[in-house]
């Protein structure tokens, strides 16, 4: 679940979005009156102007992955919506909640007035951060997928350059964990078109940071993701050649004593042999002779 804030300056041009969508759906509303869209609309403007700002209007849309879609009803999302805006600080105000079903991921969309019942502003202070960590105590709340990362983005809906971007993720994601160093880092990635440069610590040959480049557009290691810096890539390098060099360690270790193991089988082998032509051992019955029990001293009747 994760929540995206925009901030208007006017009521109608978000409300004729948000209820024209092709099947949207008016799921719940708060202080407006409901008889037609312009009524609606009115309701907001004149509560609106009871303070006056730059700012009137919050846009959140609420989505939620498609792994959650069969367990979702339209009545379950328009309650943590709500749930999601007291926690937001917007109790105390007016709001529509309204359901899409443009896209294949669950999602609704929140129009609330930034001036609250008693005229007063809504702080939206810290807003985007709040939101973050609302958004996760929810999800789990209500035990609701939690994606990893970049792994629900849908590529081929991306405009550029965050094309190109996720483009040079995925080939870092998959060249990483196969790669021992730097350079062969830098090949592999070539080969799929990604350019990889330095930056230096000024004049030395220090190195500080990493860019990669694709399509004529370059992005710090750090924009791409935070797992893409200088430092966790590096680090990442160094465990793999590590691993690969115990492993290698370990297969030799193994070559040997499979070695050992063979030539003490076949030595075990040769003793088993019995001799063959001699029919007495001198060695044998030497043994034998010397350890032949002896007879006791005694009187015979």
């Amino acid at each position: 679940m994760m929540a995206k804030i925009v901030q208007g300056r006017g009521f109608r041009g978000v409300i004729n979005y948000v209820l024209d969508k092709d099947k949207a759906q008016l799921l719940f509303a708060e202080g407006v009156r409901l008889k037609d869209k312009e009524s609606i609309i009115r309701s907001f403007v004149a509560q609106s102007q009871m303070n006056l700002i730059s700012k009137l209007v919050a846009h959140i849309s609420l989505s939620f992955s498609v792994q959650d879609k069969a367990k979702l009803s339209d009545a379950a999302m328009a309650g943590i919506a709500i749930e999601y805006m007291k926690k937001m600080g917007y109790g105390n105000t007016q709001f529509i909640i309204v359901g899409h079903h443009d896209r294949e991921h669950p999602h609704v969309h929140m129009v609330i007035n930034r001036i609250d019942n008693d005229g007063k502003r809504i702080s939206d202070r810290n807003e985007k951060l709040r939101s973050v960590k609302v958004c996760l105590d929810l999800t789990k709340k209500y035990g609701l997928y939690i994606a990893k990362g970049k792994e629900n983005v849908k590529r081929h809906r991306l405009k550029e350059p965050d094309k190109t971007k996720y483009e040079i993720y995925d080939a870092l994601k998959a060249a990483i964990p196969k790669c021992r160093n730097w350079q062969e880092l830098k090949s592999t990635l070539k080969r799929q078109g990604v350019e990889v440069d330095f930056r230096y610590n000024g004049s030395t040959d220090k190195i500080q940071g990493i860019r990669f480049g694709k399509n004529g557009y370059t992005f710090n290691g750090s924009q791409i993701d935070r797992s893409c810096s200088y430092s966790k890539i590096d680090f990442q390098l160094k465990q793999n050649d590590r691993a690969q060099d115990i492993q290698l360690a370990n297969n030799h270790s193994q070559n040997k004593s499979s070695d050992l193991e063979n030539t003490v089988s076949v030595l075990g082998n040769l003793f088993d042999i019995p001799p063959s032509g001699i029919e007495y051992d001198l060695d044998e019955a030497e043994f034998q002779r010397q350890h032949k029990p002896k007879k006791k001293k005694g009187f015979h009747l």
